[in-house]
């Protein structure tokens, strides 16, 4: 039971810890007007939370789909929309939504809670088989490659909302709906990246996250600049 323990508790470090690393790097882009501390922790948990029905539906597919491209493409289309309505539900409609940059904070947290869980259901597997340096190595792979994915796929749907902030509702839908076409198709580009070089390519897929990421930081810098739009 100990030995259990002693996994969980070093799964959950390497799993979770990383992500509260990336979460304090984008709340210093909003630290002029930080997030109320109980909206923001609630985000991440409701992120963490997700993972379950997420895997649950992956696993109907699993099941359900034969081919491995189709499959790819159904399991990052319901992560994407899983995460993007979970935070929806909880958060996105509250009033402390006051500024652009806002969709961006919250979208990013969901997506960082949802990374903890699944980092730390990833690096459990290894170390519970006593290869305690697979678990390390996946750990390091998943926080430069699979968080930075959900990061940049969920900040792309903040940043498409952000920039539709003082836009009508019918503008705010459009904004809204490409940004999680872009969410899914970054996701699926991932994958399938990894897909079609048997899992060799993984540097070349997080490359290419590191690319949009870059991106999304500059794209950022607009979204600080949006205003009301003056009559």
């Amino acid at each position: 039971m100990g030995t259990f323990l002693e996994h969980t508790l070093f799964a959950i470090a390497g799993g979770a810890l990383p992500t509260l690393v990336w979460l304090l790097f984008w709340l210093r882009e909003d630290r002029k007007h930080p997030e109320p501390i109980r909206l923001l922790f609630l985000t991440f948990a409701v992120g963490m939370l997700v993972v379950l029905p997420v895997l649950k539906l992956e696993a109907f597919v699993y099941q359900s789909v034969s081919g491995e491209t189709l499959r790819i493409l159904l399991w990052s289309t319901i992560e994407e929309l899983g995460k993007f309505i979970a935070v929806l539900s909880i958060v996105l409609w509250r009033k402390e939504i006051d500024e652009p940059i806002d969709y961006v904070v919250y979208m990013v947290t969901v997506a960082l809670g949802f990374a903890a869980v699944e980092n730390t259901l990833f690096i459990f597997n290894p170390i519970s088989q006593g290869l305690a340096t697979t678990g390390i190595v996946t750990g390091n792979l998943r926080f430069i490659g699979a968080t930075l994915l959900h990061i940049g796929a969920s900040a792309a749907v903040g940043i498409c909302m952000a920039l539709a902030f003082y836009k009508n509702r019918l503008r705010k839908y459009q904004y809204m709906a490409f940004g999680l076409i872009l969410a899914i198709a970054l996701h699926i580009g991932f994958n399938l990246t990894i897909l079609i070089g048997n899992g060799t390519h993984s540097v070349l897929a997080s490359s290419l996250v590191w690319i949009a990421i870059i991106g999304i930081l500059l794209l950022l810098e607009k979204v600080k600049k949006v205003h009301p739009i003056k009559n």
